[in-house]
Parts: C-alpha cells; sequence; structure tokens
C-alpha cells in the first residue's frame, strides 16, 4: 500500500513537472520569438505539450548523465557550466519536438527562462500548500 501511494505521487510529480515545463517552453519560445511553423491555435498546444513531455523526459533521464560527465567543467566554473548543461538539455528537447527548432545560444537563454518560471510556479505551490496545512 505504500509502494503504491509512493508510485502515486511520483507520477504526479512527473505529470506536473510535464505541465511546468509545457508552460516554461512556452514562455521561453515566446520571449525568444521563435514560432513554431503552424500557425493553428490546437497545433501550437500539441506542439508544447509534447516539447514538454520530450523535456521532462530527457530532463529526468539524460541530464543526470551528462552532469556527471561535465562536472570537471562544472567545478572548474563554479557551477556556470550548468547553464550550458540546461541549455543542451533544451536544444536536445526542441530539436526532437515537432515543428520546434532553437539555436544553442536561444537554448542556453530558453534553460534560464525554464529554470525562473519552475522556481516562480514551484515556490507559488509551495506556498499554496503551506496555507492549507
Amino acid at each position: 500500500d505504500i509502494m503504491n501511494y509512493s508510485m502515486k505521487r511520483q507520477f504526479a510529480l512527473f505529470v506536473l513537472r510535464w505541465i511546468l515545463n509545457t508552460i516554461g517552453i512556452w514562455v521561453a519560445v515566446r520571449l525568444l520569438g521563435v514560432s513554431p511553423a503552424s500557425p493553428d491555435t490546437t497545433a501550437m498546444v500539441s506542439t508544447f505539450v509534447i516539447a514538454g513531455l520530450i523535456f521532462s523526459i530527457v530532463n529526468s533521464v539524460l541530464k543526470p548523465i551528462i552532469t556527471i560527465l561535465a562536472l570537471p567543467a562544472i567545478l572548474l566554473t563554479l557551477g556556470l557550466f550548468t547553464l550550458v548543461v540546461n541549455g543542451l538539455m533544451v536544444y536536445i528537447s526542441l530539436a526532437l519536438a515537432p515543428n520546434l527548432s532553437i539555436s544553442f545560444g536561444d537554448a542556453i537563454i530558453a534553460g534560464i527562462v525554464l529554470s525562473l518560471v519552475n522556481y516562480i510556479v514551484s515556490n507559488a505551490l509551495d506556498l499554496r500548500s503551506a496555507r492549507e496545512t
């Protein structure tokens, strides 16, 4: 029973991250002026949802491996190289997503925007849950 609760909680957290990443990618693409190829609203929404899912999977599977491999550069730059790692995750994700493409420089900026959006929304959710208890 505890195992079932833990799996449900992990799935709920993954879905929440997926939603946050979708919103973050939408904000980053809007700020950077890179728009999807299709002007159709339904196609745009599905493009961002798919991109958010791809980013969530890439972030949870590939990012820990890349971070460990980049650890010497991260230590040498006192952590600034993590911006490049985050940008690489965004670049890979949007390269895999349909109808979205971005330059590597814009991907680094998008990684910063995604981090800020996730930070703001996560703190807002933490504040809301703290008020409810």
